[in-house]
Parts: C-alpha cells; structure tokens; sequence
C-alpha cells in the first residue's frame, strides 16, 4: 500500500486580523496592524502540515462554486495538497473564519457556510483503499456527514487505513452523545485538545478524561497548549513539554501538531515519545507566522529545531 494520506473536513477562507490589544466591544472601534486573506479550515490545514513535512495527502472537502472556493482550492494545489476529490457546489457558499489574532490566543468568528453540506453519500468510498490513513476534523461543524462517519470509519478499516480524529470545539457547547463515544471505538488516534477532551469525557480534570477517552479510541493524545501534550501507554502517563518560541499567531497551531504527530507516529513509525516531541515542534514552529500555514515547517526544519533545543 502507498504510504498515502487522506483528509477529510473543513475547508474554509481565512480572514486574519492581527495587532490586536483587546477585544472590540460594541459601539467602538479598535485598529489593526494587519489584515490577510489566507487558506482556513482545521483539517485543510492539518493537510497543508503534512504536505510540507514531505507526506503524499488529498484533502476531501466540500467549497462553494464561487471565488472563495477557487481561492482556498488553489492553496491547497499550491501548497502540495492534492484536490481531486475537493467538491465544488454551486448551491452553497465557502465558509469564512475571521480570526482576531493576540500573541497567546486567538477569538474565532466563522460564517460554516458549505462545511456542515458535506454528506458520506457523496464520498466514494472505494477510494479508501488507496491510503495508509485517514484523518478527519471538526467533527462538530460537519453535521452533514456525522451520521455517516461510522459507515465510513468501518469501510475504511475494511479498505486497510488507520483512522485519526480531531473534533475541534463544539460552537453549540453540547459536546456530543453516545454516538461521538461510540464512534471512538473505530478511531486508531484521537487527537482534542484539553478543553474538548474534558467537555467530551464529561469529566473537569485533563488526565481523568485522558484515561477515560483511551478505554475507547487505541491512542488518544490531547494537546494541552503551552503545557506541551500528554498520552496515554500501559496505564502511565506520557508527557511531553512545549517548547518556547516568539509567538506571532497560535492560528491552526494544534492542526499542525496533528500533522506532526500523524506523520511521525503512522508515517514513520516513531515511538511515542519521539512522535509527540516531534508534534510539538511542529505546532510549536507554526507559531512563528501569521496564518495556519505560513510557518509550518518542512521536515528538515522540525528535525533542525529539535536537534538544537537538545544543546
């Protein structure tokens, strides 16, 4: 089989706000440094992070028949992701993210736009067999394909991939049911971040969660921001720290750290140690640059940084 990756989700227009010192309020104006229109959406950019680090990936997704949608389709082209199975439909509109950038965190406005329209039925499943592994995000913001996802997830394992997930955040704060917890059952690497990974579990504890997640989904690994990521192996806790860096933009940082660990972790078939310190100096290296992409580095570059943070 292929050593070839496929990533399923959101697709979306990037609107960055950055030189912020507070939040807007109503009725006033506050002025930024800069503005730019770049490629959005958590899956499309863990799927530029794993093109960058040298891995062969196609992005599914569905954009609307407008110019948003050629626009973030061509990014994806450009930045060596391939877009054979992006669906353009005409009925829809691209969605669009406007992110309010501050130098330890980010405020999110999102207009879903096509993201939830995206339905199992016009996926060919088939093209499974073609990938070593599957990879899907935002959970919550596709509506239209959740009722499929353990159609999908058991064709996939029939097929040969191995599957990772991303829920991102829930914007309804509802955190799933029994059908997310069951769904876990068929995921190979499930990848919240700490938040989510506690509003999930329904437990108000990071390590209690990690533990609860873990009797469902073979490996779950949660990002836990400048506290590095924590995991799970025979019962103990895995830590591995963050690394400091001159933060421009923490936009897309945890979907970079997805890439890193995906491909050091199934691609290359690291331990888990080394795949998480090998995440965080992705995620921590995508900090750097304004955007989720920017700044995501190649292979060479993770392996550089690493090699130096050991002097």
């Amino acid at each position: 089989m292929e050593e070839r990756i496929l990533v399923i989700g959101d697709l979306n227009v990037d609107l960055i706000v950055n030189g912020l010192t507070a939040l807007p309020s109503l009725g006033r104006e506050i002025l930024a440094s800069d503005l730019r229109l770049a490629l959005g959406g958590s899956s499309a950019i863990c799927a530029a992070g794993l093109a960058r680090l040298g891995a062969k990936v196609d992005f599914l997704g569905k954009v609307g028949g407008d110019d948003y949608g050629e626009f973030v389709t061509d990014q994806l082209r450009l930045l060596g992701v391939g877009t054979a199975h992006v669906i353009h439909d005409s009925a829809v509109r691209t969605g669009v993210t406007i992110s309010l950038t501050y130098p330890e965190e980010r405020a999110l406005i999102t207009y879903l736009g096509c993201i939830p329209h995206l339905r199992l039925e016009e996926i060919n499943i088939s093209i499974m067999r073609r990938y070593r592994h599957l990879h899907v995000g935002s959970y919550f913001l596709q509506e239209g394909l959740q009722a499929g996802l353990p159609e999908l997830f058991h064709q996939a394992h029939l097929q040969g991939p191995t599957i990772s997930l991303d829920t991102g955040y829930d914007p309804d704060e509802v955190w799933g049911d029994d059908d997310l917890l069951t769904l876990l059952d068929s995921v190979d690497i499930f990848l919240p971040n700490e938040d989510e990974a506690r509003s999930i579990a329904r437990v108000d504890n990071t390590e209690k969660a990690l533990r609860k997640l873990a009797k469902r989904a073979r490996l779950v690994v949660v990002k836990c921001g400048a506290s590095g990521a924590i995991s799970l192996r025979d019962g103990q806790i895995v830590h591995s720290p963050a690394f400091q860096v001159d933060v421009v933009d923490t936009t897309g940082a945890g979907d970079s750290f997805n890439a890193g660990f995906i491909y050091a972790h199934v691609i290359q078939g690291l331990p888990l140690e080394e795949a998480l310190r090998f995440a965080n100096g992705c995620g921590a290296l995508s900090t750097t640059g304004l955007g989720g992409t920017t700044a995501q580095p190649t292979l060479e570059q993770v392996v550089a940084f690493l090699e130096e943070q050991t002097e």
